[in-house]
């Protein structure tokens, strides 16, 4: 069966944050649920902060991609930032991934962004190897945090 990549839309809320808990779970977070619900519908109803794409297998929810917006001076236009990328254990390595992957491209071209980037840890092989699939690759440079809010994983 062929995945369903679709645009999300506000009343996907609730799935997407389903999807969030079960994402962050793999990495020993548990999620704030008020903070997310919040960070999906401001998203969901504003398109200049970026997009959400929803994928499903046999009509049931099986991942998610968020690709949040900004302006760079160093490509002189929008860039996105693959925000999350989520794709459920018993769906992944059937390229649902990089059907999320190709929607956000492509996407991200009609709206004239210039450039896409994504963090993931240099050990998540996985993720590694989806990226660089889909035409992604790393740059000498080291991501800076200056935390000025709580993040929505509780610690």
């Amino acid at each position: 069966m062929m995945p369903d990549v679709r645009r999300a839309g506000p009343r996907d809320g609730p799935t997407l944050i389903g999807l969030m808990t079960e994402f962050y779970a793999e990495s020993g977070y548990r999620l704030d649920l008020d903070r997310a619900g919040a960070a999906f519908d401001r998203l969901l109803r504003d398109e200049r902060l970026g997009q959400v794409w929803l994928v499903e297998l046999e009509a049931a929810a099986a991942g998610y991609l968020v690709l949040t917006l900004c302006y760079s001076m160093e490509f002189g236009g929008l860039c996105g930032w693959i925000d999350d990328l989520f794709v459920r254990p018993n769906a992944r390595n059937g390229g649902v991934a990089g059907r999320l992957l190709e929607a956000a491209r492509r996407s991200a071209q009609a709206a004239g962004v210039r450039a896409l980037h994504v963090e993931a840890a240099a050990d998540n092989v996985p993720a590694q190897r989806a990226y660089r699939r889909a035409g992604m690759r790393p740059v000498e440079r080291q991501l800076l945090t200056l935390e000025l809010a709580e993040p929505s994983h509780l610690r």
